[in-house]
């Protein structure tokens, strides 16, 4: 089965990484070394992230 594209930059996982507190496990870029939790996690702060900026943009004026 093909994998699906990137949803998420890699610079985006490693700050939410970072932000979350589990840098260090990733920093090298073996991402296997996370638990289910922190990688659930992960998404969520990613998903609430995405969230926010959809929100912001909501706010702005409409430019013409």
């Amino acid at each position: 089965m093909p994998r699906r594209g990137r949803i998420m930059s890699d610079r985006l996982k490693y700050e939410l990484a970072q932000d979350l507190g589990f840098y260090d496990k990733v920093k090298d870029g073996d991402w296997g070394n996370i638990t289910t939790r922190d990688a659930g996690n992960l998404v969520k702060a990613a998903i609430m992230r995405a969230e926010k900026m959809m929100a912001e943009a909501d706010r702005l004026p409409q430019q013409q």
